[in-house]
Order: C-alpha cells, then sequence, then structure tokens
C-alpha cells in the first residue's frame, strides 16, 4: 500500500497531540473541549467503537472503490469537512487551507457561519462546490441577505442548524474568556509567548475575524459589544415557521444538521429538506444526551429511503467512518479531525489528514472485501 500522508503521522490521535503541542491552550481546548463534564463528547466515539463489522473473505473480490454519490454528486470520498467556528483562530486561514485540500481531493467542505472566511472565498477556492452552514438570524432580512450571497456564490447545498436552541455551557472556554479575539489575560498571553510559531504566523496573517458576517457588524467593537452583537443577532432555535421561507427560498439542497431523534427527521421530510446530519454537535451542546451512533441506525433503517441521512460527531478515523456507514450513515463529515491536522500541520495539514483516512478506509474495505461504500451494511455485526 502507497502511504501518501506524513508518516510521522499515521492516526488522527498523533495529529490532536502535536495540535496540542503547536498552539496555545486556550485555542486547543476550543477545538478539543465538549461542554459540562466531556460526557457526551468521550460517549461518541467509544460508543461508535463499539459498532463491529463482519468479513467475507471468500467472496469474489477484485477493487473497492471510495467514490460516493450524493444528492447526484460523485465524491472521491464518503467523507467531508465539517464546518468549526473560529477556525482561523486555531491555525491561520485554517478554512482556506481545508477549502483547497477539499476541492483537490473532492470532498465537500462546509463552511461555518461563524468561521474565519467568507461565503465568497471559500466558493472561489472551491469553484463553487463548498457548502454553507447558516447560523440562524433573529432578522429575515439579514437571514436572506446570507442566503442570496450563498446562492450567488453558486454553493449547492445549504445546511441549517438546529442544535444550538442556547449556547453550550463549556467550562474551559469561560475560564479562558474566549471570544473572537481571545480575551487577552496574562494567563493567555503567557500561552502564547509560549508558542511562537502560532505566534509569529498569527501575526503575520493579521487577526483573525468573522469574514462572512463583516458587512452586517459595526466597527471597533470591543470583546463585551462584541458578545451583545452575536446574541442579537442569531437565533439558533429552529421551527416550523423558521424553516418554511427558507425552503421556499433556498432552490439547491437543503440539509438539517443537528437531528437526533425520530420526530426531528419526520419533520424535516414534511418540511422538505432533502437530507439530515444526524450530530451532537461534537458532545458541545448536550452532555447528557445519546451518542450520535444510536440514533443513527433507527432513524437510517426507518428513512433512509425518504431521506439522505449522514452523520456527524465522534468519527476519527477511517475505520469510524466505516462503523457509520455500516450503521445506515449515506455520507459523514468530521471537524475536529481537520483542525488536529491543520494546527499540526499548517497548510499541509488538510491534504494530509484527507490523505490519513482516505488509505485508513480503503484498507478497512480491503479487508472485508467491500466493493462499494453502499455495501457497508452488509457488513454490519447486528
Amino acid at each position: 500500500m502507497a502511504l501518501k500522508f506524513d508518516t510521522r503521522y499515521p492516526s488522527i490521535d498523533d495529529l490532536r497531540a502535536k495540535a496540542q503541542d503547536k498552539i496555545p491552550k486556550f485555542a486547543f481546548e476550543y477545538l478539543d473541549g465538549g461542554c459540562n463534564e466531556d460526557v457526551n463528547l468521550h460517549r461518541n466515539t467509544s460508543e461508535l467503537r463499539d459498532v463491529q463489522l463482519k468479513p467475507n473473505y471468500l467472496r469474489p473480490y477484485q477493487s473497492s472503490s471510495l467514490k460516493t454519490k450524493l444528492f447526484g454528486i460523485e465524491y472521491d470520498a464518503p467523507f467531508g469537512i465539517a464546518p468549526v467556528g473560529l477556525q482561523g483562530l486555531m491555525w491561520p486561514n485554517a478554512p482556506e487551507i481545508l477549502a483547497k485540500a477539499a476541492h483537490k481531493h473532492n470532498i465537500p467542505f462546509v463552511l461555518s457561519t461563524v468561521t474565519t472566511t467568507s461565503i465568497e472565498r471559500a466558493s472561489e477556492l472551491t469553484e463553487g462546490k463548498s457548502w454553507f452552514q447558516l447560523y440562524h438570524p433573529t432578522e429575515n432580512k439579514l437571514r436572506d441577505d446570507i442566503i442570496n450571497r450563498a446562492a450567488a456564490a453558486e454553493c449547492p447545498v445549504l445546511v441549517i442548524l438546529c442544535d444550538v436552541p442556547t449556547f453550550g455551557f463549556r467550562p474551559r472556554d469561560i475560564r479562558n474568556g474566549l471570544a473572537m479575539p481571545p480575551k487577552m489575560s496574562i494567563q493567555n498571553i503567557l500561552q502564547v509567548l509560549g508558542k511562537p510559531h502560532w505566534a509569529l504566523q498569527t501575526l503575520k496573517n493579521g487577526q483573525p475575524n468573522f469574514e462572512t458576517l463583516k458587512p452586517y457588524m459595526p466597527k471597533g467593537l470591543d470583546l463585551k459589544q462584541l458578545g451583545k452583537f452575536m446574541d442579537q443577532t442569531f437565533s439558533g432555535r429552529l421551527n416550523e415557521e423558521k424553516i418554511k421561507p427558507i425552503r421556499d427560498m433556498w432552490k439547491g439542497k437543503l440539509v438539517l444538521k443537528g437531528v437526533a431523534s425520530e420526530y426531528d427527521t419526520e419533520e424535516a421530510i414534511r418540511l422538505g429538506l432533502d437530507g439530515i446530519i444526524v450530530s451532537n454537535h461534537g458532545g458541545r451542546q448536550l452532555d447528557a444526551g445519546e451518542s450520535t451512533i444510536k440514533p443513527l441506525y433507527k432513524i437510517a433503517e426507518k428513512y433512509g429511503d425518504k431521506i439522505e441521512v449522514m452523520m456527524d460527531s465522534g468519527i476519527r478515523s477511517g475505520p469510524d467512518v466505516a462503523r457509520a456507514m455500516a450503521s445506515g450513515a449515506k455520507f459523514t463529515f468530521m471537524g475536529r479531525s481537520f483542525m488536529y491536522g491543520v494546527s499540526a500541520l499548517a497548510n499541509r495539514g488538510g491534504d494530509h489528514t484527507i490523505s490519513l483516512l482516505k488509505t485508513e478506509l480503503q484498507q478497512v474495505m480491503d479487508q472485508l472485501c467491500c466493493h462499494t461504500t453502499s455495501d457497508f451494511p452488509y457488513h454490519l455485526v447486528k
């Protein structure tokens, strides 16, 4: 097997360790942490890894393909890059690095409303192939303007987020005074001084900003004013009244992310959405909730022929992608894994992480004698 990644970092755990060593503590803890006591953060991966797959060694087998069709588009692998907020805080130009890598490898890149590059720039880097995740504004005028920008940028898929009716309670971020820019306490300044490469690159590239939101933000906001602006400008709670006008306005594919129940799946189908992403926001919102793999199996089995069922949260490897797809996911997404890669390896991080995951997943398929990604459910141990 030809290895096309940096062999010093042959796992996502290796990238995570390198990222922790390379970026300030406040940035790493924002990326790495969940909410409350991190129970659901760890449950996501541990319960996913309880899923077992069975090989069919004597089955006629020549080769396998990672290519996967989603919404009529053929991607080169069954995983994409999930939206992550404040990416430029963790590494300068992180969303641009990942958008370029996603385009090179022909996988989806999903841009967050609250990350550090704009809809237009992400579209430019991916030749109109980047998806956009909308964090719902309180004002219809702002909502419509952002959606129109996404349409003008030719985003093929709009993702709307249902799992942030309130901000998650995240003790580390509270202690760190995390905002954009972060609160420069003496502790945070010492952390920055201890990571000179990160500090120099951040200085060279300039302070990260909410680039998509920049046209709507008053200039010169201090931290307290910025927090107030975000609270007043966005309301994460979705319902039928908010979803219907988006469905009417958006002509591309519309996906609901954060689904964790059969009820919300049925509502998404009734309201005419094209897909759902079973997700618990990476364990960052409800610590007492289920892991994502638990509702995924039931939802995919019951509704997989009515709506495209995808999954994120807790996936950290090629075998994890295989486990999720064997459990019924048509496609998968990862956020932290790719940000560990960029934080660890800078401009090489996106390409390395995608290549690593492809290599791992290919090995699993060859081991199972699984010809296509749609065959994974046949290998599930029930």
